[in-house]
C-alpha cells in the first residue's frame, strides 16, 4: 500500500495500542487519529476504502464510511469468533470481507456474512526454508558463538517487552548449551532491550531480522501472536506464551469463546503448541516445555508433524495478489453498472 500511496495520513504502528486498560489510557490519541482519517477519506474521495486488520478503529472508519456510501473492503477481519460476535452486526456496512485464517469462513457464515479466504499474507513475507545461511555464518556475523540457538520472540509493543523479555530470559541459566538470542525490532527504542537485558550480559540480540533468526534455532519462545504463524510455517519448534495487565486479562478470559490464543492451535483446531498464559508462565512451566521440543525433547517431532499439516491448511503463496485482484474485477464491475459514483476516479 505504502508503495503506491500519495502519502501517510497515520502509521499503523500509532494504532497499536493492545488490552483494555492500555485503550481507555489512550482515547485522546485514539479520537484524533479517527478524526484525521475521516478527514482523509473525505478529502481524498475513493472508489472503494480497504481497511486492514485494527478493529477497534476500523469498524468505527467502517460505519463512518457506509454512512457517506463509500464501498468498502476488510481484510483480516475482526476476531469476533474469540469474544464479542454481538460486533459481527457491524460487519454488515461492509461490501467485501477478506479472511486470512481458514476457519473463518465457516463462522461467519453462520452469521450470513459472506467471507473469501484467498490465503494467508505471511507465506509472502517469510522466506524460503532453502535460503537459510550456514549457521557458522550468521553467528559470526551478529556477534554470536557457535552453541545452537534458542530464539526469544518478546513482541513489538512497549508492554509486552516489559512483562515478558525478562521472563524469557530466566531459561538461559537452566540451558547452558544454548546460546540465547532475541529478535529486537527497530520499532522499539534500542534503548529498551539494552536495559531489560542488562542483568543478563550472555543473551544477545539482533534487529530486523526476525525470520533469518527463527530459521536458525533449534526452538523458540515465542509471544503470542502472529510471530506464532510465522515460526510454524519456518518449521522451528516453539514455546507460545503470553503475560499482561492483570485487569484485561481476567476481563479477555471472561469474554473469550475460544480454548486456545495462539493462531498454531486456532487454525489446527488441536493444541499444536504448548501456550504459557499469565499466571502459567512460570520458569518451572517454560522450561518443562522448552525441554519437550529441543533436540531428544518427547514434543519435538509432534510438533514439526503438526506443522506440515498447518502448512496444508493454510495453502499457497500469492493471497495478495488474489486479494488485489478480487478488488479489482468487484470495482470494475461497479464502475460498469454505474454504482461507482466517486468523483475522483483514481486507482486502487
Amino acid at each position: 500500500m505504502r508503495s503506491v500511496a500519495a502519502g501517510c495520513v497515520r502509521d499503523a504502528h500509532e494504532l497499536a495500542i493492545m488490552g483494555f486498560v492500555e485503550v481507555f489510557t489512550h482515547l485522546g490519541t485514539i479520537a484524533r487519529n479517527l478524526r484525521h482519517c475521516k478527514d482523509a477519506i473525505l478529502s481524498w474521495n475513493p472508489d472503494v476504502v480497504i481497511l486492514v486488520d485494527f478493529a477497534g478503529f476500523n469498524l468505527k472508519i467502517a460505519k463512518f464510511c457506509a454512512k457517506r456510501g463509500y464501498k468498502i473492503a476488510y481484510y483480516i477481519l475482526p476476531k469476533v469468533w474469540a469474544w464479542g460476535t454481538w460486533r459481527t452486526k457491524k460487519l454488515q456496512a461492509v461490501d467485501w470481507l477478506y479472511s486470512i485464517l481458514p476457519f473463518e469462513v465457516a463462522f461467519f457464515e453462520q452469521h450470513r456474512l459472506e467471507v473469501d479466504y484467498l490465503g494467508n499474507p505471511l507465506l509472502d513475507e517469510l522466506p524460503s526454508v532453502s535460503t537459510k545461511q550456514d549457521h557458522a555464518t550468521f553467528c559470526r556475523e551478529n556477534g554470536l558463538d557457535s552453541r545452537p540457538i534458542i530464539a526469544l520472540l518478546p513482541g513489538s509493543r512497549p508492554q509486552e517487552l516489559s512483562a515478558i523479555l525478562v521472563r524469557m530470559c530466566a531459561m538461559v541459566e537452566l540451558f547452558p548449551d544454548y546460546q540465547f538470542v532475541v529478535a529486537g525490532t527497530s520499532v522499539l527504542p534500542l534503548a529498551m532491550y539494552q536495559t531489560l537485558l542488562h542483568p543478563f550480559p550472555s543473551v544477545h540480540y539482533v534487529m530486523d531480522k526476525t525470520h533469518e533468526l527463527i530459521l536458525q534455532a533449534e526452538a523458540a519462545i515465542v509471544t503470542s501472536g502472529t510471530a506464532t504463524l510465522e515460526t510454524a510455517l519456518l518449521g522451528t519448534p516453539e514455546v507460545v506464551v503470553y503475560r499482561g495487565n492483570f485487569f484485561s486479562i481476567w476481563l479477555a478470559r471472561r469474554l473469550a469463546k475460544v480454548r486456545w490464543i495462539s493462531l498454531v492451535n486456532l487454525i489446527l483446531g488441536r493444541e499444536a503448541v504448548c501456550e504459557l498464559i499469565q499466571e502459567a508462565f512460570t520458569p518451572t512451566a517454560l522450561q518443562h516445555a522448552l525441554q519437550g521440543i529441543l533436540q531428544g525433547g518427547d514434543k519435538r517431532r509432534i510438533q514439526q508433524e503438526s506443522y506440515v499439516a498447518l502448512r496444508d491448511v493454510v495453502g499457497e503463496r500469492g493471497c495478495a495478489q488474489r486479494i488485489a485482484e478480487s478488488l479489482y474485477v468487484r470495482l470494475q464491475s461497479l464502475k460498469t453498472s454505474g454504482e461507482c459514483e466517486s468523483t475522483n476516479k483514481n486507482q486502487l
